[in-house]
Order: C-alpha cells, then sequence, then structure tokens
C-alpha cells in the first residue's frame, strides 16, 4: 500500500509507464527495507556486513544503498555502537584484545572504530585475573589466553601464576 501510495496511484488514475516504473521503484526500496528489517532482528549488524546480506538476498546496488543511508540516518545502523558492545561482549566472554580486533575487522568496522572499541575496554591485566582465579595458572591456561587473542603480558603471567588446585583455588 504505501509503495501505492508513494508512486501516486489511485483509483481512477491511468498507470502510465513513468508511473510503472516508479511503483516498480518504490517496491524495490520496501523490499529492502524489509530485508534489513529481517537481518537486524535478531542482533545489531555493522554496516557492511548488512550489505553483504542485502546483496545476497538479491538487492539490487541503488535500494541497497538507499536503504542502508536511511537506516544511518535512522540510528538503526551504527558501526560505533556496533563496535563497542561487540568488543564489550566478545570481552565479557573471555577474549583479548587481538581476537576482538579480529572479530570487529572481519566484520566491516573501519580500523578507526576498531581502535576505539578496544580502547573502550577494561585492560587485558583485568580481564584476565577471573580467568586465573578460576583455572589457576601454568602452561595450559596460557595456551588457552593465547588462542582467545590475550597479548603477550597476560599470557605470560598466566604462564608463571600458580597452578590450580582440583577445587579450581590456585595453589600458594
Amino acid at each position: 500500500m504505501e509503495a501505492v501510495l508513494r508512486a501516486g496511484l489511485a483509483a481512477g488514475r491511468r498507470l502510465d509507464r513513468p508511473r510503472a516504473r516508479l511503483l516498480r521503484r518504490e517496491l524495490r526500496r520496501l523490499e529492502a527495507l524489509s530485508a534489513a528489517g529481517k537481518a537486524l532482528r535478531g542482533r545489531d549488524l555493522a554496516a557492511a556486513e548488512l550489505e553483504a546480506r542485502l546483496e545476497r538476498a538479491g538487492v539490487a546496488p541503488v535500494p541497497r544503498a538507499e536503504t542502508l543511508a536511511a537506516l544511518d540516518r535512522a540510528g538503526l545502523v551504527d558501526d560505533r555502537r556496533f563496535a563497542v558492545d561487540r568488543a564489550a561482549a566478545l570481552a565479557g566472554r573471555g577474549y583479548g584484545d587481538a581476537w576482538i580486533r579480529w572479530d570487529l575487522e572481519r566484520r566491516g568496522v573501519s580500523a578507526e572504530l576498531v581502535e576505539e572499541a578496544v580502547a573502550s575496554l577494561e585492560s587485558e591485566h583485568v580481564r584476565v585475573e577471573p580467568v586465573l582465579r578460576e583455572r589457576g595458572g601454568g602452561p595450559r591456561v596460557a595456551r588457552l589466553l593465547a588462542r582467545r587473542g590475550f597479548g603477550e603480558d597476560a599470557v605470560e603471567a598466566a604462564a608463571t601464576a600458580p597452578i590450580a588446585a582440583e577445587g579450581g583455588a590456585a595453589l600458594t
């Protein structure tokens, strides 16, 4: 209905070629907005991720660009917000700065925003403390932290920390 109204169609009005083109353009725009809404329904996405999803959904380049611009203006797609929220979520799940950088970059977030998001996190030394309290230290925990993208200092701290006893507390 919205496409019909935006194309200026009404009962009794002739559907000529220019109006038909306008109607098709409006339908494509609404299809793109609908596809974007479905993609954003589950979680926030970076603009590059959303653009890739719209492309895979068969949305043409012009309506895709118009949709992304409209969602950006409305604040529904915001790479800065996405980067900060995603970095905080990954840090909360026990990932280090290198992993977080890699994840944000592969999602199409600019290098500047990636660095801002990582800078907004607590330092790796603070984030590694709960892991060391829970698991203790030693080579096994150091390898875990290295796989999760923690820096050399945090991995070294884990390697030299006392190894955890059976109950999870570090031996003294």
